[in-house]
């Protein structure tokens, strides 16, 4: 099954989903059940064939195995996201809970464990395509920021800027974070509390939090083991714990 497969209602306007799965019959199922619910879809069945589609065809989404061939889907979304922004969703057999959180530390925006059904699926490339769709809309916020214990976020061009003046980079997922933190400071934030404001990810990702929440740690904190502004309420989620100063 290579090539575009289309089913005659759609539009130019559809989702364009690229299904990249090296066996045959889950390619077909998944690109079948998703085309009857006018989603336009793509199969490919290797690396190359999966870059080429982003390269050219701007596709809205990927699904892409863990196993591509003899390539390793964490490689693969290694090599998309060094010149895509496209939403990826892994799919693979191992449950282990490092392979979902190193794909959300790689870009990948959602992990589905194998056998999965094509309802839940179907819900979770939906979640994720209305999460995009809301970032790429949102007004990006202009003036203004906070300060905290000598540091400064400044919302116009995003940055942050630590005691000694320098710039500390920040990825659009651990901007909203620590903007989440910086509204509510001293106050407990549960992880559904973050996931709603960060729009990450969703109900058996909420790993993704942590994950978001080590990354800064480790730009703010002296030591990320023994955190003092970026702390842990044991049963909720987390608390800035610092004063923080609008400007």
């Amino acid at each position: 099954m290579e090539g575009e497969i289309r089913s005659g209602n759609i539009d130019a306007r559809a989702d364009r989903i690229v299904v990249a799965d090296d066996d045959p019959a889950i390619r077909q199922t998944i690109a079948s059940y998703l085309e009857e619910h006018n989603l336009s879809v793509t199969a490919a069945s290797s690396r190359g064939e999966l870059l080429r589609h982003i390269q050219t065809n701007e596709p809205s989404m990927v699904v892409l195995d863990m196993k591509l061939g003899q390539d390793d889907g964490f490689d693969i979304l290694r090599d998309i996201r060094a010149s895509s922004n496209v939403p990826v969703i892994i799919t693979g057999h191992r449950p282990d809970e490092i392979d979902r959180i190193v794909g959300l530390e790689l870009g990948a925006d959602d992990y589905v464990l194998k056998p999965f059904s094509l309802r839940e699926l179907l819900a979770r490339i939906r979640a994720v395509l209305r999460r995009h769709e809301m970032g790429r809309t949102a007004r990006a916020p202009e003036r203004g920021g906070y300060r905290f214990e000598g540091w400064r976020l400044e919302r116009r061009g995003r940055k942050l800027i630590d005691p000694s003046g320098d710039s500390v980079p920040l990825s659009r997922g651990e901007f909203a974070l620590l903007l989440a933190f910086l509204e509510a400071p001293q106050r407990p934030l549960s992880r559904e509390h973050l996931l709603q404001a960060t729009r990450v990810h969703e109900d058996a990702l909420d790993r993704s939090v942590d994950v978001q929440v080590l990354k800064l740690r480790r730009k703010l904190e002296l030591d990320p083991s023994s955190p003092r502004l970026l702390r842990t309420e044991r049963g909720v989620g987390y608390v800035f714990a610092a004063r923080v100063q609008r400007f």
